[in-house]
This record gives structure tokens, sequence and C-alpha cells, in this order.
């Protein structure tokens, strides 16, 4: 068994940490940040700032809890304990396009929380050195032997796993350590969040938990202990919605939709939180078919990250993380060349068409609202968007589409895979019948006369 070092506590890195502890290696988890508290007071109490998304709104999908189930399933059980809330997405749709329920709905089944209890949740029974930041890298002939602190100080390590999240340093220590670049494609997301955190009666779920509407998305996603999140999603180009800053402005936009208006009646626990500079990401360690530096993976938005409004991070960083696991159940980490190579085929053949779907998605989105606000109808050229906006459209009044819908937004499935069976493409499109935003909400002048 080796000895691991895990750069970074967060979702991913301590759900790598789990999973390669639990194969018998020796890991370690360094993080710059305080400890974890117990969960039940990890919100009030734990402040995070090396992760941008710590007190935003979070929600766990399907993908993620079925790799829990199978893989950690005591972190499930633990959760729960804590307050965290589950529920079954397929259950949450109008009576009329459940059906009755199918016997495969239970695939839809989550337990989700927010951020901070889930991260308080996962530490437990961890080694976590916490305090302590991390200052580059340690190599020999590019080959990575372990990681130098901001103090001085050396830890060795067969294998360094970078889990870093959207602010990795990884690119800068290889460079300072002689190595070369990674491939990189970088673009900036577009997207600015206002969010806030609510406490009381759980709000009935009277539409998707995430609603696009002209010009602005809004998530309504439920968490643990009777709390939940509120989120509007715009262009970070569009001034004029910079108002919903004010709680005052947020509330009375709100308001004006119907189907998530009276996500706000409960007792506030934040004021408007903003989450802007994003940025899609996709990082390979190995280019032009030879590793940059071996001893060193990235792993999870270390390597690549999207627009969080789908929510797809902790799905995709536990995904990668399996990927890991696996790779290391049958590659030494001395086979270190074989282990760089493999890892990136697998981490394009695994995570890579998660990324690719998710970045096309968020390019069409921001370019939607972009044209709304300018007051424009957005037609690209690119049928698969016209078909992508029809299936959720056919998804609020047909069972099937509604299923596909669901599969596809919880990473179960690919949109390729499901609209490809039963001629499933062709009939959403008739079913919407050209339909944009099809749930009740204002119109561009509408959401600016709220605003104002």
């Amino acid at each position: 068994m080796a000895d691991i070092l895990v750069i970074g506590a967060g979702l991913t890195g301590l759900s790598t940490a789990l999973l390669l502890t639990r194969d018998g290696h020796r890991v370690t988890v360094l993080d710059r940040d305080p400890p974890a508290p117990a969960p039940g007071t990890a919100w009030e109490s734990w402040h995070r700032p090396g992760v941008t998304q710590f007190r935003f709104a979070h929600i766990m999908l399907p993908r993620w809890h079925t790799l829990m189930r199978t893989e950690l399933p005591g972190v499930l059980d633990r959760l729960a304990a804590a307050g965290g809330f589950a529920v079954n997405l397929a259950g949450l749709l109008p009576p009329e396009v459940r059906d009755g329920g199918r016997p495969d709905d239970d695939r839809f089944d989550t337990l989700t929380a927010r951020r901070p209890v889930l991260e308080a949740v996962l530490a437990a029974g961890l080694t976590v050195r916490t305090g302590v930041a991390v200052a580059g890298l340690e190599v020999r002939d590019r080959h990575v032997t372990g990681v130098r602190l901001a103090g001085g100080d050396i830890l060795t390590a067969d294998l360094v796993v970078d889990c870093g999240g959207r602010r990795s340093a990884l690119p800068a220590w290889l460079a300072a350590a002689g190595c070369g670049a990674p491939a990189e494609e970088r673009d900036d997301a577009g997207f600015v969040y206002y969010g806030r955190h609510f406490r009381g009666p759980r709000p009935p779920v009277r539409g998707p938990l995430l609603q696009h509407h002209d010009s602005v998305s809004v998530l309504t996603l439920p968490a643990d202990n009777d709390t939940w999140a509120v989120a509007f999603v715009a262009s970070g180009h569009d001034r004029p919605l910079r108002a919903l800053r004010d709680p005052d402005r947020w509330t009375a936009a709100l308001d004006r939709y119907p189907l998530a208006a009276h996500w706000s009646a409960g007792t506030p626990l934040t004021g408007v939180d903003v989450m802007a500079g994003l940025a899609d990401r996709w990082r390979s360690l190995v280019v032009g078919g030879e590793p940059v530096a071996t001893g060193v993976v990235a792993v999870g938005d270390s390597a690549c990250c999207t627009n969080p409004s789908l929510g797809r991070g902790a799905a995709i960083g536990l995904l990668h993380a399996c990927t890991l696991r696996d790779l290391l159940r049958e590659t030494e980490p001395a086979e270190a060349d074989k282990l760089a190579r493999r890892f990136a085929e697998r981490t394009a053949a695994v995570i890579e068409p998660l990324y690719r779907a998710t970045y096309w998605f968020d390019r069409h989105r921001i370019a939607e609202m972009e044209a709304d606000a300018a007051g424009v109808t957005y037609r690209p050229d690119d049928q698969r968007w016209a078909v992508a906006r029809a299936l959720y459209v056919a998804a609020l009044s047909d069972p099937e589409a509604a299923r596909a819908n669901l599969a596809i937004s919880s990473v179960l499935a690919t949109a390729p895979e499901v609209l490809a069976a039963n001629g499933l493409a062709a009939r959403v499109s008739a079913i919407a019948g050209g339909v944009r935003y099809p749930m009740p909400g204002p119109d561009r002048a509408g959401l600016l006369a709220a605003l104002n």
C-alpha cells in the first residue's frame, strides 16, 4: 500500500481520501483552512476562505448518491444522522407527470445538505492536517516525491493527489519545479449568482429545482435540518440585474416567479451572497502523449470545473476519485509513468464527456441569457440546443420526457443516450411546439420593473 498526500479537504479531496484509506493506503489530507467542527455547528462556526462555494447553494445529485451508496455507505449514514434531507427527484414531479411512479424511479434518490455540513461529515475519521499551506512540489527528474509547506517542512509521498479545486496552484508549482505546463482549455463561464439561505417549514416544490426564464434562471434547493437555498443565476455582463445584491430587491424579483416565490417565506440565514468570476476549465497533465510530471495527479475541479448551477461538481469529482482508486488497484505508484498515462486516458474516457456536455450547455445558456437581455431571440445553428430546450419544456407534461430530463440532470445518462431511445427527440420537439420559457414568470421588462 502507498503513502498518499491529498491536497485540499473539500468534497472531492475528502472523498478521495476516504476511498483510498478504505483500500488500505496511508492517506494524509492537507488543507490551509481551520479544522471541521461537529456537523451540527458547521454552518454557524466554520469559515473556509479557501473554498469559493463553501456557503453557497448546493445539491447532491443522484449520481453522487448512487456512488456513495455503493462505495461509502457509512458517509450517507452519518449525513442522515446530521439532518441530511432525503429526497427522490422523481417524487417531486407533478402527479400527472409522476404517473404513479416507475419501478426504476429509485435511481433518482439522493441525500443532500449544505456544504459545511457535508464536509464536516466527510472529514470524520480521516487524518486531516489543517492550517497547512502547500508552497510547492518536491520534484526529482520530473517526478514528484512530495510537497513543500509554507513553513519550509517537506512531506514525502508515493503519490500526490491535487484536489485543490478551482483555485488549484498546481500549474504554478509545476512551472516552479521546472516541469512543463499542463494542457489547459479555459473559458469564462460568464455567470453570476445571487443566493440566500433560509430556515423554516420546508417549502413545497411546485416546479423544477432549476427554472429557466427570460434572461435569468432560478435555483431552489432543499438542504439539511429544515434549511434551503434560493439563487438567481444571471449573466455577469447584465448590469441591471446587479440590483439583486439588495435583499429587498432580490425578494421583490423572486415574488414575480409564482413557482418559486414561496421559497423566500422562511427565516433568512444570510443576506444576498454573490458569486462570480467562475471559469469552465479542462486541464491535463499529459501533453502530446508525454506526462508533464509523474507522481502527481489532479482530481475533480483541479482537473475540470464547470458552471455550478447544474450542480455536477460533486458527482463528477466523486466519479473521478473512484477512477483513481480503481487504477491504483492495478497500477502501483512506483509504476509512475504508466500510472500518469493511464489516469489521463481514463479521465478522458470517463470524465471528459461529462465536462464537454456541461460546457456545451453553459455556452448556449449564457448566450441565450445575453440575447434575452438584448431583446433578441437566441437561434443558434446547433440543432441540439433546440432539442435540449424542447426536452426541458416537454418534461413539464410528459412522463417519459420528465425522466429523460432527470436522468441527464442527475448525471445518470447523457443526452444522446436518452434522446436516441424510442424516437424521443422528435416527440419532445412536437410537444414543446417552439415554446422557450414554459413556466410562469415575468418577461425582461417585468423583471426590471420588479427591481426598480
